[in-house]
């Protein structure tokens, strides 16, 4: 006697796996006889017609009919059902024309069949066979911006500085007014901010905005702890830049700060290159000429020799043999003043900070020549760092 599906009554869980249970066998029953193509046509259209197949019948008679109470457990085995039965009549059509399929359940995949019986009795009744080797789920691996990140902290871990972190919302005065960045200064404009809106009301310096740079993570950190501090700051940051090839509106920087008694430019240059050497090989050379940023001066850009050419002059360096990688300079006794009652005397501590943008030397150090590629989440283009 052909199946018909029945309407629910009960819809307890018993219920309903003895009704799945009964479908099921029905399935395997009617699969039993299918022998050929044409036979195989009538299966696959009772079972999966849109209009009247028995699919698209337990959708209505069993999840539509069910009460607002039940529809999570029947919908849930429903769409079980729904992949049951697909793979069954893929299978049968596959194995009648002679083409071994691979049977997985429940994230495990069983031995390829090479027949119906033999299918069957492998998804009815799976056996793990403990000889076969074992199916692992593929481990992801660090996003390559990640990784470069990572890298450059660890330097800097390895040469005594903690890492620190803080808030990517933050205020006027933390993001520039204590970082030397007084209102209307014409540096600001170079930082292409993002307000949150509606803070018209508040004073300037009271204003929350998406951080432009990490350093304001220095000024919270000068303000817990005394000196000296030697600390590094990785962290994704925010500007309103357009997105192209070598711009996004969000990336990352690492930045550095060392303060105590005595500190000299010599430190500064002698960290850097030590640091640049870590990261990009011994035989790197460092220069360093005159800059300008805000809370530090004097100022200075960094170049380092181009680690492709080795100096010689290639297209990654523009045939300079000197690529431009990082901004440094001396703390300006300014920023001291905003966190002086903490021990920040400018009479008697010095201090040096630095900052890169991760996504710059990430392209640098394999060779990518568009920053979208970060971001856009191909895995194609992802697993090349796996």
């Amino acid at each position: 006697m052909a199946y018909t599906v029945p309407k629910l009554e009960d819809y307890s869980a018993a219920a309903l796996d003895k009704a799945v249970e009964e479908l099921k066998a029905a399935l395997y029953q009617e699969a039993d006889a299918v022998s050929n193509e044409n036979k195989w046509k009538e299966f696959r259209d009772r079972w999966m017609a849109r209009k009247n197949g028995i699919l698209t019948q337990i959708n209505d008679l069993w999840l539509k009919a069910a009460p607002g109470s039940a529809k999570r457990e029947v919908g849930a085995r429903v769409n079980q059902l729904k992949t049951g039965v697909a793979s069954i009549v893929e299978a049968k059509h596959a194995l009648a024309l002679n083409a071994p399929v691979t049977f997985t359940s429940q994230g495990i995949e069983i031995p390829r069949a090479k027949d119906w019986e033999s299918f069957r009795k492998l998804a009815t009744d799976p056996v793990l066979d403990i000889t076969l080797p074992g199916i692992r789920r593929p481990l992801g691996a660090e996003h390559p911006v990640i990784k470069t990140m990572n890298e450059i902290v660890s330097v800097f871990r390895a040469m005594g500085y903690s890492v620190a972190d803080g808030p990517e919302i933050e205020t006027d005065y933390y993001n520039f007014e204590s970082l030397n960045f007084p209102p209307n200064h014409p540096a600001r404009d170079t930082q292409d901010t993002i307000f949150i809106s509606g803070q018209e009301k508040k004073q300037q310096r009271d204003r929350l905005l998406l951080r432009t740079h990490t350093s304001p993570v220095q000024i919270h950190t000068m303000e817990k702890h005394p000196p000296p501090i030697r600390v590094v700051v990785p962290g994704k940051v925010h500007r309103a830049d357009t997105a192209d090839a070598t711009h996004s509106p969000i990336f990352h920087q690492v930045e550095g700060l060392a303060v105590d008694t005595n500190i000299t430019f010599c430190d500064l240059k002698g960290t850097l290159d030590h640091a640049m050497k870590a990261l990009f090989g011994s035989s790197v050379k460092t220069r360093f000429y005159p800059s300008f940023f805000p809370f530090t001066e004097p100022s200075a850009d960094v170049q380092i020799t181009c680690f492709k050419c080795g100096g010689k002059g290639c297209r990654l360096c523009k045939m300079s043999g000197w690529i431009e990688l990082l901004g440094c300079g001396m703390v300006d006794p300014n920023v001291f003043n905003f966190v002086e009652s903490n021990g920040y005397d400018a009479e008697k501590v010095s201090g040096f900070a630095f900052g890169m943008g991760v996504e710059r030397i990430t392209m640098l150090k394999y060779g990518i020549d568009d920053i979208q590629l970060f971001y856009q989440g191909d895995v194609r283009f992802l697993e090349q760092f796996a």
